[in-house]
């Protein structure tokens, strides 16, 4: 019974449309069902240098970042207390244009969250 009572509570905090106090404790943005979620264009090829290959697909001429457990590969999950994950870009400096795109508290921000907030609260705290 508790764990429904922080799962709900989770949720709610996800499904607000309020500006994020941190992207750390956010992260929806980086989550997706979809393999071809991320778009990586030749500029961005170019930004992530080395790391393309490592986390970069091609699906045909398309290159998206690598999905990995339902969010992007260069997303980092890490533990801060008991049920308190905070999630970081391993690639922050060289990430695709999509991605800087995104601002905290933006309209794009706020879509995100409306639309992910209890998938992604499941998909983290299952």
């Amino acid at each position: 019974m508790a764990r429904r009572r922080r799962l709900k509570q989770r949720r709610s905090s996800f499904s607000t449309v309020e500006t994020p106090s941190d992207c750390l404790r956010c992260g929806v943005c980086c989550f997706s069902k979809s393999k071809r979620y991320v778009t990586v264009t030749g500029n961005d090829w170019s930004r992530l240098g080395n790391a393309a290959e490592t986390f970069a697909d091609f699906c045909g001429r398309d290159a998206y970042m690598r999905m990995d457990s339902y969010h992007c590969a260069a997303l980092k999950p890490r533990q801060t207390g008991p049920g308190e994950v905070e999630y970081f870009c391993t690639l922050y400096p060289q990430r695709p244009q999509i991605c800087r795109d995104v601002k905290r508290g933006s309209v794009e921000c706020q879509g995100e969250r409306m639309r992910k907030a209890e998938w992604v609260a499941r998909e983290r705290f299952p």
